[in-house]
């Protein structure tokens, strides 16, 4: 965590037919959600991620801890950090990396009870106040700078707070919401040396390139310079 720069958020894959888990004799025609999830994985690490954020609504707690074991495991041959997104549980029992919570989700502290020392535990913030008072947390997610689909009805914060979290972060922070090639340098500008992304990579027709390239940007900015 300490030296992570580009933070991948995934896709919904839960849901899709045949099992969670890859299978590669499995026909194109009944690819799985493993198999789209390493479709993703693989060429976006290969272009500098370094930490994956498994984001899924519950179809079933069967298929969905299949999905995360599956993902910690591709996420272990790939040498990248695995984030469970909202769910302490399936995070412990998938043996992730970690957990991410929102401001409405449980209190970071209750979180820590049940994950226990030596998980992560990500908080998203959205106001000074809530950077001010981050504590439990090993990193924190500032945004959304940008009005994004991910989170529809949750108006952008912009650049202050960003920069604001670049002078008053006590925690390692990524900026986050609607990032990408062509607007990332501005909130590196504001002071963001992290950042999270979804589409960016997701859609992109060559995602180990669309990755490259945004870790080419973020690294024109030396770490040491953040919090």
């Amino acid at each position: 965590m300490a030296t992570a720069r580009l933070y991948l958020v995934c896709p919904p894959f839960a849901g899709r037919s045949g099992s969670a888990l890859p299978d590669a004799e499995r026909s194109s025609s009944e690819r799985s959600a493993g198999d789209a999830l390493a479709d993703l994985l693989r060429p976006a690490v290969a272009g500098g991620v370094d930490i994956v954020q498994l984001r899924e609504k519950r179809p079933g707690e069967r298929e969905l801890l299949e999905l995360a074991r599956a993902a910690r495991e591709l996420c272990r041959q790939l040498g990248v950090l695995l984030i469970v997104n909202d769910d302490p549980l399936l995070a412990r029992e998938a043996e992730a990396d970690g957990v991410h919570v929102g401001q409405d989700d449980m209190p970071v502290g209750q979180v820590r009870e049940l994950v226990g020392p030596q998980m992560l535990i990500g908080l998203s913030t959205h106001a000074r106040r809530e950077i001010d008072t981050a504590e439990g947390a090993d990193y924190i997610a500032v945004g959304p700078v940008h009005e994004t689909p991910t989170k529809p009805g949750r108006p952008a914060v912009g650049l202050e707070l960003v920069s604001y979290a670049a002078t008053n972060a006590r925690l390692p922070f990524f900026a986050i919401g609607g990032l990408d090639a062509g607007n990332l340098t501005a909130a590196l500008g504001a002071g963001a040396r992290r950042a999270v992304v979804l589409r960016a990579i997701s859609d992109a027709q060559d995602r180990q390139g669309a990755a490259l390239t945004l870790r080419r940007l973020l690294e024109r900015y030396p770490l040491e310079e953040a919090r």
